[in-house]
């Protein structure tokens, strides 16, 4: 009897639309927030998973069966799906929320990814998840682990090397640690949230753009998943740090004492 032929694999890549690392942020005049009225792109470690789901088919060929992207977001991340797309994600789904609407906390958001897990099982399922480590506008960086933990899957964070084996179902993952390097072997379903180090995203070329146009994005939204994204936290007010002073030259100890006195840095 002929053993069973090794399931494909399915990545699900989720990403995020931020505001351009490259912009100054500000806050807004009603100091509910930052100024959100400048240019966006995909957050980078984003854009680093993204990248590295489409070398792990590049290696394992036609063992990986599909990418797909997702994003939980206003109307205009579905922007941040074609980029994803150019790059090489196959298909993506927008959970669509109110342009007005607060950006969603990471619990939400990975119960919103886990919802579409669960309707991704009649078309496969859910092999692999890869994820930046963090944003750059919230920096939480808990997304990835609260998922792991509701799905009650391995996870790898702060990647730094992913080998995957697709007849095992096993992954190996290099972590950066405060130590140095950790390696990890892990059963898949897994969630790994990428570093920095991880690659080097390529760029999207025209013709990649051009056929990003025609690859199907799904729209949902957090009521289709039974999802709630209201905010648990409430933010009061937002206000710049105050802005730094230059510095005075002193000629001597006693005269820097002096100065500390003043300022009230030590007791007089």
């Amino acid at each position: 009897m002929r053993p069973s032929p090794a399931r494909l694999l399915n990545i699900l890549v989720p990403v995020k639309r931020c505001v351009d690392y490259a912009m100054k942020i500000r806050v807004n005049p009603q100091q509910t927030g930052v100024d959100t009225n400048v240019k966006h792109s995909m957050n980078p470690f984003d854009e680093i998973a993204v990248e590295e789901a489409v070398r792990i088919r590049e290696r394992l060929g036609d063992k990986v069966k599909s990418i797909k992207a997702v994003t939980i977001g206003p109307s205009k991340s579905a922007e941040t799906l074609r980029t994803a797309l150019a790059i090489g994600a196959d298909a993506a789904i927008h959970v669509e929320i109110p342009d007005s609407a607060p950006s969603p906390e990471p619990l939400g958001v990975a119960k919103a990814i886990r919802a579409v897990i669960e309707r991704q099982k009649e078309q496969g399922g859910v092999d692999l998840v890869i994820m930046g480590k963090q944003a750059i506008d919230d920096d939480a960086g808990q997304t990835g682990q609260i998922l792991a933990g509701l799905m009650d899957w391995s996870q790898a964070t702060f990647a730094s090397k992913i080998v995957v084996d697709a007849e095992k179902k096993e992954a190996n993952v290099t972590r950066e640690i405060d130590g140095g390097l950790e390696e990890l072997k892990c059963r898949l379903p897994l969630v790994v949230t990428t570093d920095l180090r991880l690659n080097e995203p390529r760029y999207a070329t025209l013709p990649s753009i051009m056929k990003a146009k025609k690859k199907p994005i799904e729209k949902l939204t957090p009521a289709d998943l039974g999802v709630d994204l209201t905010p648990r936290i409430e933010t009061i007010k937002v206000t710049e740090p105050p802005k730094r002073v230059g510095g005075t030259k002193v000629a001597n100890v006693d005269e820097l004492v002096a100065k500390l006195k003043e300022a009230g840095v030590v007791p007089t």
